[in-house]
């Protein structure tokens, strides 16, 4: 009798794709579309705009990003599990997390400081050269021989070129490139450096991840003690040297920390044990913010662990929600029109970049009506659906990033 063979021990299960996460992606990066679009909007409520930094309070807009850092974290796993099982060596998952690092902490920087330069090159047109290079340099472009694969090649070394000569234009103008807050691809590309590297040497062992996770927690609570203790030796141990922010860090684990649950926990057939576990840590992230308030307010500005633990404590039961509803009842139908969003997020983001210069060059406005109140609102949302839309059409066309 003919048997199958038994599986390695180092084989690795092929994970189904799972909806919720795609969703969780798409709405977030829809909704940050939206809430970049409502600044300048006049009659408006305040709860929906961000908090100033000395606020006590969490606005709607400062919930978009960490959510959005959480679905990266999230991804980490998925595609470095993705990576290993086309048996892709510790080497070249290095080098890739390496790329994909400097790709979106040069993006970062350049958004940060698209504003155009005086006497020089205006913000739209900087801001249109700039998302020109985006794409000639990481542009999926398809595979080819000869010829074809050379004028591709030299595309992308244009696309570099454009962007140095962008950065050194700035600079002899007098506006050298700052760093500044990394803009927030290039907050987004720290958070990936260390999800990534700690993915790397936890690898799939829950166990680690868990550990891991709770190291960062600690280390975003102590970068923001109100009275550190001075000195090289307490910045080693905390590792405040490092780019970014822990909070933020802690954002992008606790999303590798919930992939984890759910490919031990989570089936279609048998969704309880995940979703009662997310529910248990929105909990338990509830009772860390409420034990936080006392010392550190809410706000997004200062990602203060207050602020984290609030985060996690609606994106937890949120997933397990979304996981309940497009992967056990199947009731993702409803998600296709927002698609492109969670599957060519990149793009998505930066066409905006694109857009508004445009409208300004062309002259384009809209009815005084829109803005302001409930009009200027769904005109902001309509605009969120427009840029889904467009990235939907630029994806059909093969025009996508990729890092």
């Amino acid at each position: 009798m003919k048997t199958s063979p038994t599986p390695t021990p180092s084989a690795r299960p092929v994970t189904p794709r799972v909806a919720a996460v795609d969703v969780l992606r798409a709405l977030t990066m829809f909704l940050m579309l939206f809430v970049n679009d409502i600044p300048g909007l006049r009659d408006v409520p305040h709860w929906l705009f961000h908090a100033r930094a000395d606020e006590d309070m969490m606005g709607f807009s400062d919930t978009i990003f960490p959510a959005f850092l959480f679905c990266m974290g999230m991804a980490v796993p998925l595609a470095i599990q993705a990576r290993r099982r086309k048996h892709a060596s510790s080497l070249s998952l290095i080098a890739h997390m390496g790329g994909r690092t400097l790709a979106l902490v040069v993006m970062g920087l350049f958004t940060l400081n698209a504003g155009g330069v005086e006497g020089g090159l205006s913000y739209e047109w900087f801001s249109v050269l700039m998302v020109v290079g985006f794409f000639l340099t990481w542009a999926v472009y398809p595979k080819a021989e000869g010829g074809r694969k050379l004028l591709y090649g030299l595309m992308k070394a244009a696309g570099v070129a454009l962007l140095l000569g962008l950065v050194v234009y700035r600079d002899v103008h007098g506006a050298p490139f700052e760093t500044g807050w990394w803009g927030i691809l290039g907050l987004i590309g720290w958070t990936y450096a260390v999800c990534a590297v700690v993915y790397l040497f936890a690898g799939d062992n829950l166990r680690n991840i868990a550990a891991a996770w709770l190291v960062v927690v600690l280390l975003a609570v102590l970068n923001h003690l109100h009275e550190p203790p001075s000195g090289f030796a307490w910045q080693t141990l905390t590792l405040s040297f490092l780019p970014g922010d822990w909070t933020l860090h802690a954002l992008g684990t606790s999303g590798m920390l919930a992939t984890l649950l759910m490919q031990r926990y989570a089936t279609p057939r048998r969704p309880a044990p995940f979703i009662v576990l997310m529910l248990a840590l929105g909990l338990l992230m509830l009772a860390l913010g409420a034990l936080c308030h006392p010392h550190w307010i809410i706000s997004k500005i200062q990602a203060t662990p207050t602020w984290l633990f609030y985060c996690l404590a609606m994106y937890f039961p949120l997933l397990a929600l979304l996981y309940w509803l497009t992967d056990v009842r199947g009731k993702a139908s409803w998600f296709r029109l927002i698609k492109p969003a969670g599957t060519a997020t990149l793009t998505c983001y930066i066409v905006p970049y694109l857009w508004y210069p445009l409208e300004s060059l062309l002259g384009v406005h809209y009815p005084a009506v829109l803005d302001a109140g409930v009009p200027g609102l769904l005109k902001s949302l309509a605009f969120a659906l427009v840029i889904v839309l467009l990235t939907g059409l630029l994806v059909k066309a093969k025009i996508k990033l990729k890092i």
